[in-house]
């Protein structure tokens, strides 16, 4: 796995300085991207998925602010600003404006390098965390996007809520019971004939992947990879 990161820096010693530490200490882990000045950092920000940048803030043409605001508005990145503006009024501004940490140079390269791979890390096991699956079903429980074989599907909110409950223990065979009471929680007035219809519901939305849900006569229902 590699990252894409884009390093902007107005000072061409410290840019070349940064860029390199990256790309040797990273030994393939890092595609280094470079900008000197905040519009070009802004036109490349526009044509590239980024995993990290690190951004100066004082730039000249857009600021590093304007930057991450770019960024942010694009989609999810990990932001480090590295700059000489140390006042408590700026490292806020910062973080208001959407960084993920704030360092003051005089800097450590391998300090920086190391919130790098930190910020990195911790993104990828949220992602993961976040993402379920089973055979050709997917389910990301950040964005509540369901999809079948790449192609995203709609369902209801208890349908939705039960398929996070088969895929989070799917190939387990689940009672009518133990889904009224992780779907459904405290409502008495549900049956378990309630529990069949939306199952009935929920397979006729998954389309070609209805089979992945098997019925356990006379135990309940199993989510199985095919």
């Amino acid at each position: 796995m590699s990252y894409k990161v884009l390093i902007v820096e107005d000072m061409p010693e410290l840019l070349q300085a940064m860029s390199g530490f990256y790309r040797e200490k990273g030994a393939g882990l890092f595609e280094v991207v470079t900008a000197s000045d905040g519009n070009d950092a802004l036109a490349k920000v526009a044509a590239n998925d980024f995993d990290l940048m690190i951004l100066d803030i004082m730039l000249p043409g857009a600021s590093g602010f304007d930057i991450c605001k770019a960024a942010r508005a694009k989609g999810d990145c990990r932001i480090i600003f590295v700059t000489a503006l140390g006042s408590e009024n700026s490292v806020l501004k910062g973080y208001e404006t959407g960084c993920d940490d704030y360092v003051v140079k005089p800097f450590s390269l391998k300090l920086l390098y190391a919130k790098s791979l930190g910020l990195l890390n911790r993104s990828v096991k949220t992602e993961d965390s976040d993402l379920l699956s089973c055979g050709s079903i997917s389910l990301n429980k950040r964005s509540m996007i369901v999809k079948v074989k790449e192609r995203e599907i709609s369902i209801n909110a208890k349908e939705y809520f039960l398929l996070v409950y088969l895929l989070e223990n799917k190939n387990s065979v689940l009672s009518r019971k133990d889904i009224l009471e992780h779907v459904w929680e405290k409502d008495l007035t549900v049956t378990d004939r309630v529990v069949d219809t939306a199952i009935m519901r929920l397979r006729d939305n998954l389309g070609e992947a209805s089979g992945q849900i098997k019925t356990v006569i006379g135990r309940g229902y199993r989510l199985t990879e095919e």
